[in-house]
């Protein structure tokens, strides 16, 4: 079969699909790859990388297009790719059902397999896939970075002969993946670190890496059976707003996770709650791109609201391109075994496959 993948638009996406160490498994699997030129140049991958291992290059993307059975991206490629792509098709990747409902609706249309891997159910055998665990872990890591190199603090406490420096406060809300790789990740720089989330189950979790976990008074555990945090109710929501009203009086840096799949990103931080937050403190919402944990968020932009630092990129990623590809191409190539039939060298699009059957376009 022919497998290809083409370049994304690097001034929303540096990561790729398929790296050289991956691109020899899809060729030992049976696949003839396609790529662009100078397809990973810009992380370090040479275009003679690729050329060595069996691999491909075209100068001309519309030709590996229209050549391919199976197409891997990271996000939807542009309106003009799109109608190249013909009927029985496949194109597999990150591709956001949230914001691209429409483009994707055509594509059914069109008889393309679509399948989205934000969608892979959380079960077992799906773990080697999941690319929302392994992007969200390093998304967790960077924000905190991110937000402490705007913070004008210091992190950990320092004791000087002049006096002593306290500990900076973290807020992590959310204690997703994402959530807890910001809670290993600003312990380990020094701070004091608080979460919360609408699933009970995060307490231990939380708890296990050093922080702590805010209670919301009789609060009920908002889990779907996929693992997924799901809608609160008002009175959850009236609950879980005063407590995090009076925690913000003593917060610094407050790290936004929060997010329900396929829908709006819950307002969390609400507009009169930074009358509590400290001046000089900083918010980095990871929610940004699906509308933002905050009232205030703006997509790629610093905003500042009464002396606090509103932070929220639109691919937070694009800051750790190489080690996010070298996760992403083995997921997809992960996806792709389970979904390849090696004996008869075609792929098994079987519904009764709960991976499948989830991640499918429909």
């Amino acid at each position: 079969m022919n497998l290809a993948s083409i370049s994304e638009n690097h001034d929303i996406e540096k990561r790729i699909a398929v790296t050289p160490e991956i691109a020899k498994k899809y060729i030992n699997l049976g696949f003839n790859l396609s790529l662009p030129y100078n397809y990973g140049v810009h992380l370090g991958f040479s275009d003679e990388d690729y050329k060595n291992l069996g691999v491909n290059l075209f100068k001309n993307e519309e030709e590996i297009i229209t050549n391919s059975e199976i197409v891997i991206q990271l996000g939807l490629p542009d309106e003009e790719k799109l109608s190249l792509f013909r009927e029985n098709q496949t194109l597999i990747g990150s591709l956001n059902t949230f914001l691209n409902k429409h483009q994707l609706d055509v594509l059914k249309s069109k008889k393309i397999n679509c399948f989205s891997l934000e969608l892979l159910p959380r079960i077992t055998r799906a773990q080697s896939m999941d690319i929302l665990s392994s992007q969200a872990n390093l998304a967790g890591y960077k924000a905190v970075v991110e937000a402490f190199k705007v913070y004008e603090r210091a992190i950990p406490m320092m004791m000087t002969a002049a006096g002593t420096i306290p500990a900076a406060k973290v807020l992590v809300v959310g204690a997703g993946v994402a959530g807890l790789q910001a809670i290993a990740t600003a312990k380990r720089m020094g701070a004091v670190v608080f979460a919360t989330d609408v699933r009970m189950a995060s307490k231990e979790q939380v708890e296990s890496l050093g922080g702590k976990f805010l209670t919301v008074e009789g609060s009920e555990n908002l889990e779907t059976e996929g693992g997924y945090a799901k809608e609160a109710s008002d009175e959850f929501k009236k609950k879980q707003e005063d407590l995090l009203t009076e925690t913000l009086k003593k917060i610094d840096i407050i790290i936004c996770t929060a997010l329900i799949p396929g829908r709006e990103a819950p307002k969390i931080i609400k507009e009169k709650m930074f009358e509590n937050l400290q001046q000089g403190s900083v918010i980095y919402d990871l929610a940004a791109i699906q509308g933002g944990n905050t009232v205030f968020t703006e997509v790629d932009k610093i905003v500042k609201k009464n002396g606090v630092k509103i932070l929220g990129e639109a691919n937070i990623l694009n800051k750790l391109p190489i080690s996010a590809t070298n996760l992403y191409s083995k997921n997809v190539f992960n996806f792709i075994s389970n979904l390849y039939d090696k004996d008869n060298k075609k792929l098994n699009i079987n519904l009764e496959d709960e991976i499948i059957e989830k991640t499918l376009i429909k």
